[in-house]
């Protein structure tokens, strides 16, 4: 870690704990800064604030007091969930208290490169790709970030020969000053977040600060399949390296008869990429992009990319039973995102896994998507929306009580070469306490199944 002395011996304030607020109250007591932390969580529920107390760090719990703020703070950092219309953060800016988030604090004292993803479907998956291609090239690349992983605690560890390989999200972007990854990638931009952005432009604006201090030493992925990211190229001081399944960039990767290449180079074909979906071709171009810019070898990035089976509840790949794959997208809580994963698959030996929390909305949407299914087995708030959808299809549907009993169920029926996708479509707020905790039950109830 680079001993900063931006911050030494100033008043620094943590609003909001987590995992990034945390590690920022650490790294910034370590470099020498008078740190409060304020966190809305009672004391005594809030292990956190205890540990950081414990250590000497002062912690305000319970609420968010504006008078706080009168005790001169010379920088926040900010929680980046907490949106700029809070009054904490109101009445900083109207103090002109500088606002960062954590992001930026990594960066400061990071010895690492970065690597940055941003954008908004696919930014899990690529950065996993990335970090798992360059390591199994001999380098040390770093999950970090939006990802799981606070960047700051991470980059507090990291020496000059590893690479921090570092996801972030809009609410982390608007919180730079002086971030500048050797090397960003944008992989798409659609609608999200509009209630906390209060626009698409405001959206997008957050995204594209990802390149806003690069140089021309620096390179910027993007994906040209999107125009409104193309016309961003000539925007930007970096290197632009794009990458496209429609047609053949030549500074970058592509696919060409069922191959995938890189400045022309041949990598493989795309029929070998393990992960389903138009949408997993363009993450994989992504990470070779990537990996291309950091000396990595084409054996190397054929391993990773034939062998990936998946992050975890993003079609993750679970295996076989009876010669029955079993996919688990529990992260698919829209219909979007069911819609995404459902181009990978051949309907016609697929059967589906979906329901959950009612949010009011039809499934109309889904018709062409999933027409000519093998099967639905439905479950939740929504399982008679969803059957309805399967019966006007003459698609065959069966209702099961849970997540678990479902899957029991798709085994049941399905048979050699078929596949039971979970892909719900739904929020799992329902039956669930969260997405992953629905996953799980899913993975628990296929490592249960019996060969038939």
């Amino acid at each position: 870690m680079k001993k900063i002395t931006n911050f030494e011996n100033k008043k620094v304030l943590v609003l909001g704990l987590a995992k990034s607020g945390e590690s920022a109250a650490r790294v910034l007591n370590q470099l020498g800064a008078i740190v409060t932390v304020n966190d809305g969580k009672p004391f005594d529920e809030n292990p956190a604030a205890q540990d950081l107390l414990a250590e000497g760090i002062k912690v305000v719990t319970g609420g968010h007091p504006l008078d706080l703020l009168e005790e001169d703070f010379a920088v926040m950092v900010k929680n980046p969930g907490i949106p700029y219309n809070n009054p904490m953060v109101e009445r900083a800016m109207a103090l002109k208290i500088p606002i960062i988030t954590e992001v930026e604090l990594a960066y400061l004292i990071s010895e690492s490169p970065i690597v940055g993803i941003t954008g908004t479907n696919g930014k899990t998956t690529t950065t996993t790709l990335i970090a798992d291609i360059l390591n199994a090239d001999g380098k040390v690349a770093k999950l970090s970030g939006n990802i799981g992983f606070p960047a700051s605690d991470v980059a507090s560890k990291s020496t000059a020969d590893e690479t921090l390989i570092m996801e972030l999200s809009s609410f982390q972007l608007m919180g730079i000053e002086a971030f500048q990854p050797k090397i960003a990638v944008i992989t798409n931009l659609f609608s999200a977040h509009l209630d906390y952005h209060g626009s698409q432009d405001n959206y997008e604006a957050a995204k594209w600060r990802i390149q806003e201090n690069m140089t021309a030493d620096d390179f910027l992925v993007l994906n040209f399949n999107q125009a409104k990211l193309r016309d961003k190229a000539t925007l930007t001081s970096a290197q632009v390296v794009p990458f496209s399944t429609t047609e053949i960039v030549e500074t970058g990767a592509y696919v060409s008869d069922g191959q995938i290449y890189f400045k022309g180079d041949k990598i493989m074909a795309v029929a070998g990429l393990s992960l389903p979906g138009e949408h997993n071709v363009e993450n994989a171009l992504a990470a070779i992009c990537v990996a291309k810019l950091s000396g990595v070898s084409n054996a190397a990035i054929t391993r990773v990319l034939t062998t990936f089976s998946g992050v975890k509840h993003r079609l993750q790949y679970l295996g076989q039973k009876a010669q029955i794959k079993f996919y688990n997208d529990s992260k698919a809580t829209n219909i979007l995102a069911t819609q995404k994963a459902l181009s990978g698959f051949d309907n016609h030996t697929l059967w589906l896994l979906a329901g959950g929390l009612d949010r009011g909305n039809g499934f109309e949407e889904l018709s062409a998507d999933v027409a000519d299914l093998k099967g639905m087995i439905v479950f939740g708030e929504t399982a008679p929306k969803l059957r309805a959808l399967a019966e006007s299809l003459a698609i065959p549907v069966y209702d099961s009580k849970n997540v678990a009993t479902a899957t029991i169920l798709a085994y049941s029926k399905a048979e050699a070469g078929d596949t039971v996708l979970l892909s719900p479509a739904n929020a799992s707020w329902d039956q669930y306490k969260t997405f992953e905790q629905r996953g799980d039950l899913f993975i628990d109830a296929f490592t249960g199944l019996e060969e038939k």
